[in-house]
């Protein structure tokens, strides 16, 4: 908001923001209640129901965050998988100083993530595109963040002087953000697939062809 609305704009901006607050956690509570019950008595036997009981909420409440159970269910698989790529990024900026650390670590953290899912978050996760798939304005309000999120890794590494400069940022990031997600998608259907050794093979294609040779 821009400073000359003045006080009264400032006033009635607040509550508004504290409403947000409000239903961003109900949802979040909703969200929680769901993933633990779907984890005890599996995604086809919970009910909204129960799911409301487990939340304390009415279900007047659950239809106002979601329109249906499938809703439901894209909206944990989002939360499992692709809310986490921006903060992911940001800590590995923080806690690394070049881009082939942050590339590793990357790669460290996706395999301790895919460790500790079990089949109920592999199905929440190939849910969660399908979810969206009547959305095109959330689709690309997701893929957006993702892109931008490793497009700004690589920029990063270019102002570091660490980053290959024969393809664009853009491009780069492509790669990595497709890469990664079409393993993750043979994963979930496919619980035999070799997703931690397909991520070393991804740790060495993305070394070779983003970070320059150590001097």
């Amino acid at each position: 908001m821009q400073q000359h609305y003045g006080f009264f704009m400032d006033t009635i901006e607040a509550p508004l923001g504290r409403r947000e607050k409000r239903k961003q956690e109900i949802r979040q509570r909703i969200e929680d209640a769901a993933y633990q019950l779907f984890q005890q008595q599996g995604i086809e036997d919970t009910s909204i129901e129960e799911i409301c009981v487990e939340a304390d909420v009415a279900r007047r409440t659950f239809y106002g965050h979601f329109t249906n159970k499938h809703a439901l269910l894209g909206g944990l698989g989002i939360t499992r998988l692709y809310s986490r790529s921006e903060p992911m990024l940001s800590e590995l900026m923080a806690n690394h100083t070049s881009t082939r650390a942050r590339l590793q670590a990357m790669i460290d953290y996706i395999e301790s993530s895919f460790a500790g899912m079990n089949d109920i978050d592999r199905q929440l996760v190939l849910v969660g595109p399908t979810a969206f798939a009547e959305d095109q304005e959330r689709q690309r309000e997701i893929g957006n963040s993702s892109m931008a999120s490793f497009t700004q890794l690589i920029n990063a590494g270019i102002e570091l002087g660490d980053v290959k400069t024969e393809f664009t940022p853009l491009m780069l990031a492509t790669t990595v953000v497709g890469t990664l997600n079409m393993l993750t998608i043979s994963w979930c259907l496919d619980s035999s697939y070799p997703v931690f050794a397909k991520l070393e093979e991804a740790r060495k294609l993305f070394d070779q062809l983003i970070c320059k040779d150590n001097p």
